[in-house]
């Protein structure tokens, strides 16, 4: 009987995720010192680009300049309990970030689509494995992130169905481990999956 591991289990849940229309990349590819950065450090948890490429896409009517300053904010949302971060970035995840900008002689306020609802194809989806962030005090690699628009929004942590001493509740406590270390993750984080 061939046992499985934890790396299987892990390759395993990105094919299901290509399988769905996710693409996929490698974390260490688009890490700062990768092959393709996507980040300019190891403490953003956001990937910047994709984020305003979505913005920009999802928001054709809407100037770049007003864009920027929504960026801005969803990169460095500056709530300082992480409940309520979560809770303001959801609010703008669901409804819109209030952005204003002139028209002629007339300031004009609109929401600022962040998903698509609408057109969900409308949305990059995306699936990253060995993402390592940088904490206060400790660095960690969750299992597998979930991105939607270049915001991770979903944290899957994976444990090996054959070690006995690691269980779901070992999995449990990983993710408040890293909601302790890395929580400018969870900022975004709409769902947190244990297996």
């Amino acid at each position: 009987m061939a046992l499985v591991t934890e790396d299987q289990v892990e390759l395993q849940s990105i094919e299901w995720f290509k399988d769905l229309g996710y693409s996929y990349v490698c974390g260490y590819d688009i890490a700062p010192d990768g092959e393709t950065p996507e980040r300019s450090d190891y403490i953003s948890v956001v990937l910047r680009d994709r984020l305003l490429s979505a913005l920009t896409r999802i928001n054709p009517d809407i100037p770049q300049s007003a864009i920027a300053i929504a960026l801005s904010q969803l990169i460095n949302p500056n709530i300082p309990a992480l409940m309520s971060a979560n809770r303001q970035v959801h609010s703008w995840l669901t409804k819109g970030v209030k952005v204003t900008y002139h028209e002629g002689d007339h300031e004009v306020g609109k929401q600022l689509k962040v998903i698509d609802f609408d057109n969900p194809d409308n949305n990059e989806w995306l699936v990253v494995n060995q993402f390592t962030i940088h904490g206060q005090k400790h660095n960690r690699r969750p299992d597998v992130l979930v991105f939607v628009n270049g915001l991770p929004l979903s944290v899957l942590e994976l444990k090996n169905a054959a070690d006995e001493q690691a269980d779901i509740w070992a999995a449990y406590n990983q993710l408040q481990t890293y909601k302790n270390d890395i929580p400018d993750l969870f900022n975004y984080n709409t769902c947190m999956v244990i297996s």
